[in-house]
Formats: C-alpha cells, sequence, structure tokens
C-alpha cells in the first residue's frame, strides 16, 4: 500500500516524497482469518472535513502531522519546491511539512472534497 507524503528539507521547503506503508501478515479481529495489517500508530484525534467546490488555501505548512483520506472530490497539492501532485478518492496523504514553505491546496472540478484526518 503507498501514500504520498508532504516532507521537508534542511532548508524548510516542502517536498513530496512517496512511502509504501508495511504491511505484515496478523491477526486482527479473531476468529477472522489473517490479513495483512500496519504497524499501530498512536494518533490523538480524527476529523473530517469539507473543502468547497472552488476552493483554494494559501501556502501553510500542516497544523501538525497528520494523515489525510481523501473519500471523495479531487484535489491539487503543491509543494514549496513548486511540484504538483493531483489526488481523488482513496488516496492516502501523510502531512509533515510542520513549518517551512508548507504547500497549497486547491479543490479540482465542481464536487466538494471530503476527508478524514488523522492526528498524531
Amino acid at each position: 500500500m503507498d501514500m504520498i507524503c508532504t516532507t521537508e528539507d534542511a532548508d524548510g521547503v516542502s517536498r513530496f516524497e512517496e512511502r509504501a506503508i508495511a504491511l505484515t501478515p496478523g491477526d486482527f479481529a479473531p476468529p477472522a482469518p489473517s490479513m495483512p495489517i500496519s504497524a499501530s500508530e498512536p494518533v490523538s484525534a480524527l476529523l473530517h472535513l469539507v473543502l468547497p467546490a472552488g476552493w483554494t488555501g494559501a501556502r501553510h505548512p500542516t497544523p501538525r502531522r497528520q494523515m489525510g483520506y481523501l473519500l471523495k472530490g479531487r484535489v491539487r497539492v503543491e509543494t514549496g519546491d513548486g511540484e504538483s501532485r493531483e489526488f481523488g478518492a482513496g488516496a492516502i496523504w501523510r502531512m509533515e511539512d510542520t513549518a517551512g514553505s508548507g504547500h497549497r491546496t486547491t479543490v479540482l472540478g465542481d464536487e466538494d472534497v471530503h476527508m478524514a484526518i488523522v492526528q498524531f
């Protein structure tokens, strides 16, 4: 399973990094059969948000280390180094650019974006 991560370099410039989510066979819900699962990570909050169609955010660092799960709609994210990527429903986006140049998010199309955010 893969995710995209926005990170920062030593100069505080955000950039994209592709990461694999390591999965190993494990018993998640016995007596159900074993399945591939990741290691657990402590989290502090879960929230849901809607970015309305036409919404564009100002460039900003992420307010805290967090993981976004895009449930509906499409966005374009531009990092501080100028690279842009588009994400749609099913994308997993880990945000670790908590200082420095940050990123800018723009909703694409006529559909609102629905996201679940897990904060670390």
